[in-house]
């Protein structure tokens, strides 16, 4: 009789890949976990229990078919797990680096809501896809038949290349414009390398060109082109611009030099630290945290990128302020523990009421001390302040890590009738990204608001489908 391959949880306890020491780490922006050995990754993918309902998969926004690819993966059919993940997933290899997997998929599973530790999900996506590109299983894209119509895509990110990856498997011809002179998106810019380094996002970049995606770079719709005109080239039009806009912080001192935003700051050191870029404002200090006593003002995500980036600036001190506390926090907590390994204070039940000066730049943040209340209509406790328990907390550099708004997208193009919300997103169908404009989809944070990359692959997986039914219309109308 076969040896059962899986439901080892019972016998085999729970391992990540070995995790770089924090003085190492902090030296450079290399990622900081290792990879997984073909044996640790058979026997942490044998821990899976197979079981009926899946969690996993049914928490994950893509619905990836985990349970399968985990038992392909312990039986070292590793070329056919590779084809199972990326059947659902255009960047699995990005998403088992920077997805909040303890929200998601491993925060799901089974054994872990049955006390014996979760499957290391995520270290197993990302073994299975590296693998698949160092023995070349990884190909461009070759579509079957070559379709005539074209398909414009404002935006490189992770939306836009994921429709676009779909939209050329099916034939369509794909262009995509973007802002910056490399695609990917907040995937290159905003995240930094010791999360996702920079040759995994390019790779994927060359794959797409290769397999006949053509790129518009350095490219600002609404100044260097009209939207108008990419409506008009081509028989339809993705939206997947993203959200960059901050949000900004008032209150007295507000504008002194050393109060940077957190999208400018790790652009600036993702531009110089990972592609090696001239960036004037990090070379001459302002947007680099080196000696200096830095605050970072924020509790998610990006805020934790703005911290462990300054760490590895050389900054004097590096401290975090959140109005709630730890527990309501709503960036990662393995995020939070890597940066108090790396030695990030964090400043929990804090805020900021005001900023100190001296010779125009800042030189302090006068902090207010905060309790919870009563919850607040998404069931949160709302913080509110601590009358006379103000302090000030000494800053060469403060980073705002406050959250992003979609930028006024009609005004900016100078297009009529594509509807937005109040919050400023386009209104759009949050199944098929149908917006109020004929042809027109839109998808990922302009339509959600600020969320996560593998939302994003999701939009755009879901929005080629429609764009694909959409294009099909004319023919089966003339058919008729």
């Amino acid at each position: 009789m076969a040896k059962q391959p899986m439901l080892k949880f019972v016998t085999v306890a729970r391992d990540m890949p070995e995790k770089r020491g924090a003085d190492e780490r902090r030296a450079d922006f290399h990622e900081i976990y290792a990879e997984f050995a073909a044996e640790k990754a058979k026997e942490q993918a044998s821990r899976c229990s197979q079981c009926g309902v899946p969690y996993c998969q049914s928490h994950c926004p893509l619905h990836n078919n985990i349970p399968d690819w985990l038992n392909l993966t312990a039986t070292g059919r590793l070329q056919e797990a590779y084809e199972v993940s990326q059947a659902t997933n255009t960047f699995p290899e990005i998403c088992g680096r920077i997805c909040p997997q303890d929200r998601l998929c491993e925060g799901n599973c089974v054994i872990e809501q049955s006390g014996h530790g979760t499957v290391t999900i995520g270290a197993v996506e990302k073994y299975i896809t590296d693998t698949a590109w160092e023995e070349g299983w990884v190909k461009p894209v070759k579509p079957a038949q070559e379709r005539p119509e074209s398909v414009g895509i404002i935006g490189a990110g992770p939306g836009g290349l994921a429709a676009a990856d779909m939209l050329r498997r099916a034939g369509v011809q794909v262009t995509v414009y973007d802002r910056y002179d490399r695609a990917g998106g907040l995937m290159t810019y905003g995240i930094p390398g010791f999360k996702l380094e920079k040759d995994v996002v390019m790779r994927r970049n060359d794959q797409l060109a290769a397999g006949g995606v053509s790129f518009v770079m350095n490219c600002n719709v609404g100044e260097d082109i009209p939207f108008d005109d990419i409506r008009a080239k081509h028989d339809a039009v993705l939206i997947a611009t993203g959200v960059y806009q901050s949000r900004d912080l008032g209150g007295p001192g507000a504008g002194a030099a050393g109060i940077v935003k957190a999208l400018d700051y790790l652009t600036a050191s993702n531009r110089a630290a990972n592609f090696g870029d001239s960036v004037p404002e990090f070379d001459s200090g302002e947007l680099n945290a080196a000696g200096k006593k830095v605050v970072v003002i924020g509790g998610g995500d990006t805020a934790m990128d703005c911290v462990r980036t300054a760490i590895r600036q050389g900054a004097e001190s590096v401290k975090c302020l959140y109005r709630r506390d730890r527990a309501n926090m709503p960036g990662s907590q393995r995020e939070v523990q890597n940066a108090e390994e790396e030695g990030v204070q964090f400043e929990w039940l804090t805020a900021p009421k005001g900023f100190t000066e001296k010779d125009g730049k800042v030189a302090g943040v006068m902090v207010q001390k905060m309790r919870l209340g009563a919850p607040d209509a998404t069931g949160r406790q709302s913080p509110e302040a601590i009358e006379g328990a103000d302090y000030l907390e000494d800053a060469d550099l403060v980073i705002t890590a406050l959250g992003f708004e979609p930028e006024d997208l009609p005004k900016l193009w100078g297009v009529d009738g594509l509807d937005v919300t109040r919050w400023g997103t386009i209104r759009a169908d949050f199944t098929t990204g149908k917006t109020s404009l004929d042809g027109v989809f839109a998808v990922g944070d302009i339509v959600r608001g600020a969320s996560l990359v593998v939302w994003a692959i999701r939009d755009g997986r879901d929005a080629s489908e429609a764009i694909l039914d959409y294009l099909n219309q004319p023919a089966a109308v003339a058919a008729e």
